[in-house]
C-alpha cells in the first residue's frame, strides 16, 4: 500500500495515468507530453510499475506501457483525475488517441 501511495504522491506520475487511462502508449508518447529527461521518465514509469499500477508489453522494437485495470486505486483514480481541471483534459487527450488507433467494430443491430 505504501508504494501505491508514494506512487500517487506525485503530479507526473498522476499524469501519466490520466495519459495511460483509454489507451496504451510507449515512453516515447509518454515523454512527448512532459518536459523532463528520459532518465526522469524512466524512473517514474519504474515506481507505476513497481506499484502495480502499470504493466508495460514488448510490440516489436517499442515497449507499451498501460494501465493495470483491475486496480481499484486505478478506478478511484480514474474517477478522481475526470473530476479535476487538470486530469480531465488529459483524459480527453487519452481517449482521441485511442479512436485514432482502434477503430471502433462494425456491430449489426440487434434483430
Amino acid at each position: 500500500m505504501d508504494k501505491i501511495f508514494t506512487a500517487l504522491a506525485s503530479t507526473p506520475r498522476r499524469k501519466i495515468l490520466a495519459y495511460l487511462s483509454a489507451t496504451s502508449l510507449t515512453a516515447g508518447e509518454i515523454a512527448e507530453r512532459f518536459e523532463m529527461s528520459k532518465p526522469s521518465l524512466s524512473k517514474h514509469l519504474s515506481i507505476l510499475e513497481n506499484a502495480g499500477l502499470i504493466s508495460r508489453e514488448k510490440k516489436g522494437q517499442f515497449v507499451h506501457y498501460s494501465l493495470v485495470p483491475d486496480k481499484l486505486t486505478n478506478t478511484l483514480n480514474g474517477f478522481a483525475q475526470s473530476i479535476c481541471p487538470v486530469g480531465g483534459p488529459l483524459i480527453k487527450e487519452s481517449k482521441d488517441i485511442a479512436n485514432k488507433r482502434e477503430p471502433l467494430p462494425i456491430t449489426a443491430p440487434d434483430e
